[in-house]
């Protein structure tokens, strides 16, 4: 079990186990770390990523550029999410600010369905 200062991170929204229609609002909280937009390095900072039917991250490796690792470099902690019905997994990743995974403790992971609308 994490300590009470040590980062964390949770998905907020939805919940693990909840059926979603598409589009639907994924909420994230860092905690004992502050979120800013990406490009710079700031110790004690970074910002959120959505892996879609991803594992977590290791810490210290690239997040990938593309349609399943979803890049929310604005420093953004919500976004809409659009997924064809089906069974997900959705993986919270933090990264620093050039998207070096900071690995499984700052990763949080649950399963959805999303339903036809």
């Amino acid at each position: 079990m994490a300590r009470a200062d040590e980062p964390t991170l949770s998905i907020l929204e939805p919940k693990s186990g909840q059926t979603v229609t598409s589009p639907f609002r994924v909420r994230l909280a860092a905690h004992s770390m502050t979120t800013r937009p990406a490009g710079k390095l700031v110790e004690g900072t970074g910002h959120h990523h959505i892996l879609i039917n991803h594992s977590p991250i290791g810490k210290g490796e690239t997040i990938p550029h593309d349609d399943t690792h979803l890049h929310l470099d604005q420093g953004q902690t919500e976004t809409m999410l659009t997924l064809p019905p089906g069974k997900y997994k959705l993986t919270a990743q933090f990264a620093d600010g050039e998207d070096h995974s900071y690995g499984h403790m700052m990763a949080h992971g649950i399963n959805i369905t999303v339903k036809a609308p």
